[in-house]
């Protein structure tokens, strides 16, 4: 009886096969179908944006961008992110300590059972990555974002 009532827990907990499409968009002008986001992004960029993919760590030429300038939305161009605000955390992903002003929405993930925020552009809805409580100061928050969700601007 144990053992399937832990199997019943497991079954239930476990991460969906098929990961669930990105946040609504808020601004309706991003509320776009499937075709369309698949027309206008790369295959690896509509896989992060528009199924919450995650793309392999030390993989992102983002990563160490030194420059100054703002990280957008790869997907409606959204500034997200002021270069300020970046800092190398060693992961593999750039990561920010702090996003632009109503930049972001989050939401809780449960895909890897421990429930996780997540992040997404605040005008398309497009999967960025996931925060942390392991950032530096002034916030101590580690936005950890994927590469192919951001577009680099040089100042």
């Amino acid at each position: 009886m144990l053992f399937a009532t832990v199997s019943g827990l497991v079954g239930v907990f476990q991460a969906p096969k098929q990961v669930s499409a990105a946040s609504d968009a808020s601004d309706s002008k991003w509320d776009l179908s499937d075709q369309e986001w698949k027309k206008l992004l790369s295959s690896d960029s509509y896989q992060v944006l528009r199924r919450e993919g995650t793309e392999p760590p030390f993989t992102s030429e983002l990563n160490s961008e030194k420059r100054s300038g703002i990280y957008h939305c790869a997907g409606c161009d959204l500034s997200l992110f002021s270069s300020q605000a970046k800092f190398d955390s060693g992961t593999g992903w750039p990561s920010f300590w702090q996003p632009l002003p109503d930049a972001i929405d989050t939401k809780v993930d449960f895909k890897l059972i421990v429930p996780r925020t997540e992040y997404h552009c605040s005008r398309c809805g497009g999967h960025q990555g996931h925060v942390f409580n392991d950032g530096p100061r002034p916030t101590g928050k580690r936005y950890c974002n994927n590469g192919v969700s951001l577009r680099f601007q040089a100042a």
